[in-house]
């Protein structure tokens, strides 16, 4: 069967089947497919999670957390966009039968584009949802409700909520400058530094003028550089709590200076360091 049938028979109809299918088809067993799975959980940060089945049903030691399914959803959608696609179609046809997608809000808001449900006794009738409105983009996850219906509805309010008292703004774009800083040891004396990602924020609405931003460089930058070193941080704040932290890179490659060069700088440094920095 091909993979991409597999993929919609999980994605779209939930299928236990399909999944140990494609689990034993990558790892060779569903244990080790398990094992892969928490190896990469490992890497996207879901420290409240721990995986022993492919498919989710319930077993000793299977769990996972809110925050934990968000950040595997946020990684999903920014990797794997051209996947990310099938988790908005309602349904498809497989042995001539109409599977229906089982994430029925995909019916009632035409901005939401997934993500997936999940149901066990355990765990109750739980959703993954995300919407896209204009550049912004939420993420919802809802679990432990008594049914299908409540977990539509709840879903549907928390992102009627962000939607209505929180908006993106996008801050500052890759590769442009930011900061100039003195640069020791190097055929270039200063360095320009920059972002290797554009920065993008969601934060209450209307208080885009009260993010304060501090550019934290180390007070002496040597040279070789290579071009993306990370060289400092962007530290975002919002009324005292830090909000966002992502490295300053250099723009530039910039290569070591000569000898006599160096020594210069060597004896400034020296002297600046002996009189505090004066």
């Amino acid at each position: 069967m091909p993979l991409q049938e597999l993929l919609k028979g999980i994605i779209i109809q939930s299928g236990n089947d399909a999944s140990i299918a494609v689990a034993e088809h990558i790892a060779g067993s569903e244990d080790a497919f398990a094992s892969m799975m928490n190896e990469q959980a490992a890497l996207l940060g879901m420290t409240a999670s721990s995986f022993v089945n492919a498919t989710g049903l319930p077993k000793e030691g299977h769990q996972t957390s809110a925050w934990d399914l968000a950040q595997l959803t946020i990684s999903l959608i920014n990797r794997f966009p051209e996947h990310y696609a099938l988790y908005s179609e309602r349904s498809f046809i497989f042995n001539d039968i109409e599977q229906p997608n089982r994430n029925r809000l995909l019916w009632r808001d035409r901005t939401v584009d997934g993500v997936k449900t999940g149901h066990t006794e355990a765990a109750g009738y739980c959703l993954v949802a995300s919407a896209l409105r204009g550049n912004m983009r939420l993420i919802s996850v809802v679990m432990g409700t008594d049914s299908d219906e409540a977990r539509m509805r709840e879903s549907q309010k928390l992102l009627s909520y962000g939607f209505r008292y929180f908006e993106t703004q996008k801050l500052y774009d890759a590769g442009v400058p930011l900061k100039t800083a003195p640069l020791w040891y190097g055929e270039a004396t200063e360095i320009e530094l920059g972002l290797a990602e554009a920065v993008s924020l969601t934060i209450p609405r209307g208080h885009y003028d009260d993010l304060q931003a501090e550019l934290s460089v180390p007070n002496v930058l040597q040279a070789p550089v290579a071009a993306g070193d990370e060289l400092g941080a962007l530290i975002l704040t919002l009324y005292g709590e830090e909000i966002y932290r992502g490295p300053l890179v250099a723009l530039q490659a910039v290569p070591e200076s000569g000898m006599f060069s160096r020594l210069s700088d060597w004896v400034t440094l020296f002297f600046k360091d002996l009189l505090g920095g004066e």
